[in-house]
C-alpha cells in the first residue's frame, strides 16, 4: 500500500514563500502522476498543482506563476514551492499519487497565510 506524507505547512505572513515536501513510500514513485490539492474552510478541494512522471506540470490559474511543482525521483519527493502567499492561499494542502489503480492521498498539511 503506498502511503504519502505531507510536511512543510505552517503560518506565515502574506508575501511570503513556504516550500511543502511529500515523500511516497515504495519503489514506483517514478511512474506516479503527483499532484498537490488544497481545502480552505468551506471550499471545496481544489487541485492546484500536479507533475507527471515526465515532467509535465499544470497549475490552476490563481497560483500560476507564483507556485512551482517540482519532483525528485530519487528521493520519492514530490515539492510545492509557493512564493508571494496571499491570505486566500490560506487552506489544508493534500498531497496526491495516481498511477492506473492507484489514487492515494496524504493527511495534509495547513497553511495560513496572514495579512
Amino acid at each position: 500500500q503506498v502511503q504519502v506524507v505531507e510536511s512543510g505547512g505552517g503560518l506565515v505572513q502574506a508575501g511570503r514563500s513556504l516550500t511543502l515536501s511529500c515523500v511516497a513510500s515504495g519503489q514506483l514513485f517514478t511512474f506516479y502522476t503527483m499532484g498537490w490539492y488544497r481545502q480552505a474552510p468551506g471550499k471545496q478541494r481544489e487541485l492546484v498543482a500536479s507533475i507527471t512522471n515526465r515532467g509535465n506540470t499544470d497549475y490552476t490559474g490563481s497560483v500560476k506563476g507564483r507556485f512551482t511543482i517540482s519532483r525528485d525521483n530519487a528521493k520519492n519527493t514530490v515539492y510545492l514551492q509557493m512564493d508571494s502567499l496571499k491570505p486566500e492561499d490560506t487552506a489544508v494542502y493534500y498531497c496526491n499519487a495516481k498511477s492506473g489503480p492507484l489514487d492515494t492521498w496524504g493527511q495534509g498539511t495547513r497553511v495560513i497565510v496572514s495579512s
